[in-house]
């Protein structure tokens, strides 16, 4: 991962072009967390790379936004929270920069169909008793 994001497809993007910056991560820790920058965020502006083709940078723009951010700060570590970072950062961009699966076209099933003729008929009847009567029925 020294030398880039794989995100599929044959595409790699080189870490110059996410921005990582540390700070001082929330939550408990005691006075080790109020002095070391362990939380690192990785920011990818997708319109300003020039390691994407034109296709996937407008799926990923599309799906994502023009800049896709991931934050780790789950380890007391700077190095440990900077990997976390980069490899939530690398799957949001994969599952964005996939094609998305064509929906294939399905009609009603059999029981399906067979209820909704079945609520018709019941419809029918109701409402044909509804009816004022004929002649023949007085």
């Amino acid at each position: 991962m020294s030398e880039g994001l794989d995100i599929g497809a044959g595409v790699t993007i080189p870490l110059a072009e996410v921005e990582l910056r540390a700070s001082r991560s929330g939550g408990p820790g005691g006075q080790h967390a109020n002095v070391t920058a362990s939380r690192v965020e990785a920011v990818f502006d997708v319109r300003a790379s020039a390691a994407l083709p034109a296709a996937i940078r407008d799926r990923i723009a599309a799906r994502l936004g023009p800049r896709v951010t991931a934050v780790a700060q789950e380890s007391r570590g700077q190095a440990r929270n900077r990997a976390v970072a980069l490899e939530r950062l690398r799957i949001r961009l994969a599952g964005a920069a996939a094609p998305g699966k064509r929906r294939r076209p399905t009609g009603p099933g059999r029981a399906a169909r067979e209820r909704r003729l079945a609520d018709k008929r019941r419809r029918s009847e109701r409402k044909r008793e509804r009816r004022r009567p004929s002649g023949d029925d007085w």
